[in-house]
């Protein structure tokens, strides 16, 4: 009888972890993103200004492209939409100290991403000016785990560029492009016969 009671209590007790588990889950702001992250972009054709071995150029195209209708392409002049990328968050990501322990060592370090771009159609009109999107993360250091903590800052900077990315997604998505006017002459009407 006492095994049957102590069983009952082991298995209410795992219930009520997973239950806690699962309030704070929802209490601490997790949820699925709503749109899955599929923005759909005014544009036909789009050109990345990125160099193609670019991480973040790579994972802009890919987002660019699953949304199925819009393609990238590699000439700009091809494009109707075309990201002119004014500072590359690859050459200026920054990792800068947070907080340092009482004994003047470091403690804590701040890692930020920032992208400055902006997109014009293929007449040269500006649809979004220079935007600037600054991302920041805090890493906590420990040096007797280095490697670890290498690792943990590659992870960081991949989630703040994927952040980045869909920031941008939704910026771009949001563009209203300017309407084509037409130049064309107007046709002479003929007069009539008598």
């Amino acid at each position: 009888m006492k095994t049957t009671i102590h069983t009952l209590k082991r298995g209410a007790g795992a219930l009520l972890v997973a239950a806690a588990l699962a309030g704070s889950l929802s209490a601490c702001g997790f949820h699925l993103r709503g749109s899955g992250g599929h923005y759909t972009l005014p544009f036909p054709a789009m050109y990345v200004g990125l160099p193609e071995s670019s991480p973040l150029a790579i994972d802009l195209k890919r987002n660019i492209r699953v949304n199925g209708n819009t393609v990238v392409v590699s000439d700009p002049a091809k494009a109707d939409g075309v990201i002119e990328v004014l500072s590359d968050p690859e050459k200026t990501r920054t990792k800068s100290i947070l907080s340092l322990n009482s004994n003047g060592r470091v403690r804590e370090y701040l890692l930020a991403y920032t992208i400055v771009f902006r997109v014009r159609d293929k007449l040269g009109n500006e649809l979004l000016a220079p935007t600037s999107i600054s991302l920041n993360r805090p890493i906590t250091f420990d040096e007797t785990q280095l490697l670890a903590k290498e690792q943990e800052e590659a992870l960081l900077y991949r989630d703040m560029q994927t952040d980045l990315v869909q920031q941008m997604m939704r910026r771009m998505a949001a563009i209203k492009p300017v309407a084509a006017l037409s130049l064309a002459p107007a046709t002479p009407v003929a007069a009539p016969k008598e």
